[in-house]
């Protein structure tokens, strides 16, 4: 089966090709009943245009890098599900990037690959879009970027955001709501910005229902099920066990009911237990987990519309609504801890 081209498309619309190049780029002072027949000609021959090809007459390509620290985690996955989908729609495509600060020459070869590609933007992630060192890399090669969920230097470059905060204190509110007292933390990754405003929004609930949170029932994890079962196991394995855990994120609320399981402690009879993100295991669990739903593919999305030009973004801030689902993993403490 032969590859479709340009002229082909050109050919069957009646028009030229660089008639057809100004349509897919989407370039203006196209006639609209002539954009309409040559988008109709690519829908019908399924044309893909070369991304390499189009950015050859121009100082960009047609391609947007998302540069992560970790690209193989759930949350990393719904960023680039809803980045790909948008890309299509721009006729851009998506370049995945991880960026290994342990490596020694880790900047030298990020410099290569900006300078190689020639990207059209770039969106950073959490928690590499705070590291000074790499705005200033990419602001050398006048790259394009917008951040998620920054923390630090907001006036540098554009951003999408979610209030963690604010849905932090809701989900805690929640818990409290149920009758929970004795609420534990499991902390996430402390570079996170998110991290630290979910810490924050939680400890406002728990200030403002005048409940002071104990030392033993907060513990550090870093947004891993590796270390959710750590903290986890630290919080229950000494039979003391709170009525709730707020996990920073659903790896560390599975791992959690992992350890509760290994106990022989019910879900959520004897102890409710939270995530946040509404990742896919977060449905997958059983019980399903109480969480808070990230617009992470929303975020990611209107990135890339503020990368390129896509929507008639604004080139400012952007917040996004959360929402709190409410599962089976929640419910009101066991009796005897009310009493």
């Amino acid at each position: 089966m032969s590859t479709v081209t340009i002229k082909d498309v050109a050919a069957r619309a009646g028009v030229s090709p660089k008639t057809v190049s100004r349509v897919i780029n989407g370039e203006e002072h196209v006639r609209p009943a002539v954009r309409e027949a040559v988008m109709k000609v690519v829908t019908e021959l399924a044309y893909r245009p070369n991304a390499f090809a189009r950015g050859l007459s121009s100082a960009r390509s047609f391609l947007v890098g998302l540069f992560f620290d970790q690209p193989s985690t759930g949350y990393a996955a719904d960023l680039q599900r809803g980045a790909i989908v948008r890309c299509r729609e721009l006729s851009h495509h998506l370049i995945v990037e991880p960026v290994d600060r342990s490596l020694p020459d880790w900047m030298a070869k990020l410099a290569a690959t900006l300078q190689e590609l020639r990207l059209a933007g770039v969106i950073l992630t959490p928690p590499i879009c705070d590291w000074p060192d790499l705005l200033d890399l990419l602001e050398e090669h006048d790259v394009p970027v917008v951040r998620i969920a920054p923390g630090q230097a907001l006036e540098r470059t554009p951003y999408v955001r979610m209030d963690d905060r604010a849905a932090a204190r809701e989900l805690t509110d929640h818990l409290l709501g149920l009758g929970h007292r004795d609420i534990a933390f499991i902390r996430g990754n402390p570079t996170h910005s998110a991290a630290v405003a979910r810490w924050e929004g939680f400890s406002d609930a728990m200030r403002a229902a005048g409940i002071a949170v104990p030392a033993r029932r907060v513990m550090q994890g870093d947004f891993s099920f590796r270390t959710g079962l750590a903290a986890a196991e630290a919080l229950l394995g000494s039979g003391d066990i709170p009525t709730a855990i707020f996990a920073c994120n659903d790896e560390m609320a599975l791992a959690t009911l992992v350890v509760a399981m290994r106990h022989g402690i019910a879900v959520p009879q004897q102890l409710s237990i939270t995530g946040f993100d509404d990742a896919e295991i977060a449905r997958i669990a059983w019980p399903q987990l109480t969480t808070v739903r990230q617009p992470n593919p929303e975020m990611a999305a209107a990135a890339i519309s503020m990368l390129v030009g896509g929507g008639g973004s604004a080139p400012g801030p952007i917040e996004l609504p959360y929402s709190l689902v409410v599962r089976d993993s929640s419910g009101p403490p066991p009796p005897q801890a009310t009493e």
